[in-house]
């Protein structure tokens, strides 16, 4: 079976298991952030295992895209040297919240592999927790298998955890024999590394919840979370126990290699093939190449992989090229790939062509600093320090280079440097952006329940306070400073898809914004007086004038995606955005600016869609029946069982901000700027209603006091600065004449240096760039010999000298020079003939003279 066919079978199998197919989620991880990418399968669902949220469905199953490259998963290093380590990879997953357990996953999986897709269970091995008596009997009941082939392991490779405290359980994972003509002993095993046998599934039963004191209770509702590797199970279907020969694989490296023109150096091929889909999937989900963040480890991937192109002797960038063909076999599968295709090869593409500048010169300085190191010797860590810093060779570059020399590094001295360097402290996402910890949120959520909102249809409300929480812990009460608090209902509105949160006030209490975690929605508010008290009924009402505000822009955003969209082309998707009261700000995939012709044909779609006051209709329903509508869906955010679509005219977008009632609300659409913020990726910032119009008025209000100032009409403004300018510089140019002939007619003053004559002549409001002239001129009057000019203009100095052909030899002007560049504070330099120099020490021309004088003595 190929790669795509395994996936599909995998999902409609469990699909007519009565479980509901949901589609990956983002690799971002949109409500984890302990988690820099999304590592298992299990991540986006990770809060109906803690109990923050609850499941709309019971079952489900997913096609998961993974990334290890970065935090405590990290198999960056080792992709390429070994069969199964990728940077990216898919998960396939069954999970069950609270509906079956044990003897179902058991069977669905044994079902699958013998059935579905027809493993021999010659080859199927089993593990399960030493202790796990249920797991066992059902395994032996389910197989038949002797006791031989049902293996009990007691270390935490059969027992999982998702932390020090919460859900956890025993595990039962399904190994494969690929044979005795590969290396590997049984699971628990000394020789369990080896290639022979290989883990293809792991089943997690989620029966416990670890408490803080060490001790365990058995969870009511157990739940079950599966995964299966689906280059490993294709590897096993395709007769191979080497993930890079599977058909996906196959087709990228065979790509890389007509590309490149080397059909050798397979690691290289295979490093480059895998860092692609990581590359490109991480691209897709909006991660974009920097130097911090999820940002930096992209760009490591990327580095990796250019440092192998360069082993292939491509003398071009080549990953943008096989961005086509990763689309070709994964497009279908992941339509975000698809839709992504320009801006990932655009993206590739400028960073490949970047690091190749420097990654030769950093190679060399790397080859000549390890020339004299032997096997097992460390590489210095400032030399490792310098390649980072100077060159852009990530650590694990470096390494990844001197691994086939058996070199290592020495990595505290890197570290020692990196500390010396380090100025900016590294970016850290705390969840609400307050100290509150998840296991305060559960607690909260056990208590307390959801917070219902009900800011669509209402500006205020009286409401509960479920829950105060100061410092990051549970109060009963809070009296002056500030307090997050949580009601059982609120018009106020969480910061959510873009959009800010609300502002107002619950009683005299000042709410300065809304945040939401899990189901909870909070506000962060000052106590200006009295106190306010878990239990007290409050009225809370939001700032109706910002809302409006908030309204308009977050509307208008709507109308500009979707005129962009029919003025640019279908590849253009939101990146990002932001929605205020006094603008909008909206990140979108194009790879050009926009001309100005562009710009205002989008206002004007736009302010055309205003003008024809739209009624803005919000309905509820399914996903499916939405995306059947056509409802635009924000790749990476993440959307429950029922939808809310909120539709104006041609546009409809999935959205769950608030919006105005009618287009004609908005007022009016003004874009303010236009730029890029990344390769592929560019920036519209607006206003609308009485701001965008403040900003026509002030717009207008500069041209009527420029016309003023130019004494002409509006119309004619253009016309009449470019008369001035032209004016203007006749009128430089004219006085640039005259100041170089007055120049030229005042006094000369010569000497004779020895054998040399020295003619010094100083100079006041000449401009640098009219000394040249001045000294040429000086130089057809003057004797054969050395000319000095000092000017002062613009509270600087500049020095020029000029030295005649037969004495160049000996005295040369760019060498006299530097001799006065210290007593002018200045730098400058030049050739023999003639020098330049500019300075801000004013009061050292004298000085200056003087030492030029001096240096010509003592060159006689």
């Amino acid at each position: 079976m190929l790669v795509n066919q395994v996936r599909k079978s995998f999902l409609e199998y469990f699909e007519k298991n009565d479980h509901k197919i949901i589609p990956s989620g983002s690799l971002v991880p949109r409500n984890d952030p302990s988690l820099m990418f999304t590592s298992a399968g299990m991540v986006p669902f990770k809060n109906y295992f803690t109990g923050a949220e609850v499941a709309v469905n019971k079952r489900v199953s997913t096609a998961q895209k993974c990334v290890r490259a970065g935090g405590k998963h990290n198999d960056l290093e080792n992709v390429g040297y070994t069969a199964r380590h990728h940077t990216f990879f898919e998960m396939l997953g069954n999970f069950s919240f609270g509906d079956y357990f044990k003897d179902e996953a058991i069977l669905l999986a044994w079902n699958y592999l013998t059935k579905e897709v027809g493993l021999n269970t010659d080859k199927i091995y089993i593990t399960i927790y030493h202790n796990d008596e249920e797991a066992y009997k059902i395994w032996k009941k389910v197989t038949g298998f002797s006791d031989q082939k049902i293996i009990r392991i007691a270390t935490t490779d059969n027992f999982w955890s998702m932390g020090d405290t919460g859900p956890c359980g025993p595990c039962s994972e399904i190994f494969y024999d690929h044979g005795d003509k590969y290396w590997g002993g049984l699971p628990g095993t000394k020789e369990a590394d080896g290639d022979r046998f290989v883990e293809i599934w792991n089943l997690v039963f989620m029966q416990y919840e670890q408490l803080a004191d060490g001790s365990r209770i058995t969870l009511p509702k157990p739940c079950i979370d599966t995964g299966m590797g689906l280059e490993r199970i294709s590897a096993v279907l395709q007769g191979t126990n080497h993930n890079y020969e599977t058909d996906l694989f196959k087709s990228l490296i065979k790509a890389s290699e007509q590309i490149s023109g080397n059909y050798e150096n397979l690691t290289s091929h295979r490093v480059i093939a895998d860092h692609l889909r990581s590359g490109a999937f991480l691209i897709a989900d909006g991660v974009l190449p920097s130097n911090e963040g999820r940002g930096y480890v992209l760009r490591r991937i990327m580095r990796r992989a250019m440092r192998h192109i360069h082993i292939l002797g491509a003398k071009e960038p080549l990953m943008h090229k096989l961005v086509r063909t990763l689309v070709n076999e994964m497009g279908d599968a992941y339509p975000e790939l698809k839709r992504a295709e320009a801006v990932i090869t655009t993206t590739l593409n400028l960073e490949e062509v970047k690091f190749r500048e420097t990654l030769d010169r950093g190679l060399k300085l790397l080859n000549s600093n390890i020339e004299n190191l032997s096997v097992g010797e460390e590489l210095k860590g400032e030399v490792a320090f310098k390649l980072y810093d100077t060159y852009g060779f990530p650590l694990d570059l470096t390494k990844d280079i001197l691994r086939s020399k058996q070199i290592t590094v020495d990595e505290t001295g890197f570290e020692k440097e990196m500390e010396a360097q380090r100025k900016r402290a590294r970016a850290a996402w705390v969840g609400s952006g307050e100290k509150a910890t998840d296991e305060v949120w559960f607690n909260i959520h056990e208590t307390s329940g959801a917070t219902e909102f009900l800011g669509y249809v209402s500006d205020e409300a009286e409401a509960i306070v479920k829950a105060i929480i100061v410092d990051g812990k549970p109060v009963e009460q809070a009296s002056g400073g500030e307090a997050i608090i949580v009601l059982n209902q609120t018009p106020f509105y969480a910061e959510s898809g873009g959009q800010v949160g609300d502002s107002g006030f619950i009683n005299q209490h000042k709410v300065k914004d809304t945040k939401k975690f899990a189901s909870h929605i909070f506000g962060h508010i000052t106590v200006l007086n009295g106190e306010i008290k878990c239990g007290d009924t409050v009225h809370a009402k939001i700032d109706v004038e910002r809302r409006e505000r908030i309204r308009a822009n977050h509307s208008a955003t709507h109308l500009l995606h979707k005129v962009l969209r029919e003025q640019l082309g279908e590849h253009v998707t939101q990146k990002g955005s932001l929605v205020t009261a006094e603008k909008l700000r909206f990140d979108f995939s194009h790879a050009q600016a926009l001309s100005k012709e562009q710009i205002q044909k989008i206002e004007k779609e736009v302010n055309r869609m205003v003008i024809k006051n739209h009624e803005v209709l919000t309905e509820l329903s399914s996903m499916d029946k939405a995306i059947e509508k056509g409802a635009m869906a924000l790749f990476g955010e993440k959307y429950g069982e029922e939808v809310r679509t909120i539709g104006m005219g041609d546009s409809l977008e999935l959205c769950g901000g608030t919006h105005v009632a009618r287009t004609g609300d908005i007022g009016q659409f003004k874009i303010i700027s236009e730029e890029a913020i990344a390769a592929g990726v560019r920036r519209i910032e607006a206003v609308t209603a009485l701001d965008a119009l403040n900003y026509v008025i002030l717009k207008e209000e500069i041209i009527k006091d420029t016309a003023g100032m130019l004494k002409c009409s509006e119309n004619d403004i253009h016309a009449r600065v470019e008369s001035l300018i032209e004016e203007k510089r006749k009128a430089e140019k004219e006085i640039s004449s005259l100041r170089i002939a007055l120049a030229l007619s005042s006094e000369i003053t010569s000497e004779e240096l020895g054998s040399v004559n020295f003619t010094v002549k100083k100079l006041i409001n000449i401009a640098p760039q009219e000394l040249k002239t001045i000294a040429l001129e000086i130089q057809k009057q003057a004797k054969e010999g050395v000319i000095l000019l000092t000017t002062t203009f613009e509270e600087r100095v500049s020095l020029m000298v000029l030295v005649s052909p037969n004495l160049q030899t000996t005295y040369k002007a760019g060498d006299i020079i530097k001799a006065a560049l210290a007593e002018i504070e200045g730098k400058g330099g030049g050739k023999a003939d003639m020098a330049q120099a500019g300075g801000t020490k004013v009061s050292g021309i004298d000085q200056a003279v003087e030492k030029v004088r001096e240096f010509i003595l003592q060159l006689k």
